[in-house]
């Protein structure tokens, strides 16, 4: 999945210039967005928005009965009003069973589950699906990338996959696996 909420209709136009002045195919935006849960100021700024921390829910789109509740900072000040601020790579992530898991289609370790702009170019945020097959877990990973230098920053979360309800038994995520 992409994602770009916070781009404004100026960085959308000048991300759209680049990607075809560089011969690139301009990737559309996915129907699922995630779901704002709420937002915290961090930083007051004088006569522009504050820095805050915002936390944010997303469904795995392969995976039925997996949420994930990420938590990233979003910059304010005049950058941030004006949407060209880079933002910073720390980023947190907790992922459940919500309800019985079942897997709508196979999927790759590593698989993208969600992608996020995080600075007018050069940086963006993803989430990444796995499977541990040896304990029937899957994991997810964010990380935020830099198209330059990278950036060690992660955070990782697993959801066991457990029997729900009346059901004792559970999918196996190793049947799954491309």
């Amino acid at each position: 999945m992409i994602r770009a909420p916070r781009l404004s209709v100026f960085r959308s136009a000048a991300l759209a210039a680049l990607a075809l002045a560089a011969g690139l195919a301009v990737a559309p935006v996915q129907a699922q967005e995630p779901d704002l849960i709420f937002r915290k100021s961090t930083v007051w700024k004088f006569l522009t928005p504050d820095d805050k921390l915002a936390t944010y829910g997303i469904d795995d789109p392969v995976v039925d009965g997996v949420a994930c509740h990420y938590t990233v900072p979003e910059r304010g000040g005049v950058k941030g009003m004006l949407g060209v601020a880079e933002e910073v790579s720390d980023i947190s992530i907790a992922c459940r069973q919500i309800g019985p898991i079942s897997f709508k289609r196979k999927f790759e370790q590593g698989d993208v589950v969600y992608r996020e702009s995080r600075s007018l170019i050069f940086k963006k945020m993803q989430i990444v699906r796995g499977c541990d097959t040896k304990r029937n877990v899957l994991v997810y990973l964010v990380y935020s990338d830099k198209l330059i230098e990278g950036s060690p920053k992660n955070s990782t979360s697993t959801v066991p996959i457990m029997p729900w309800g009346a059901t004792n038994e559970a999918p196996r995520c190793a049947d799954f696996l491309s």
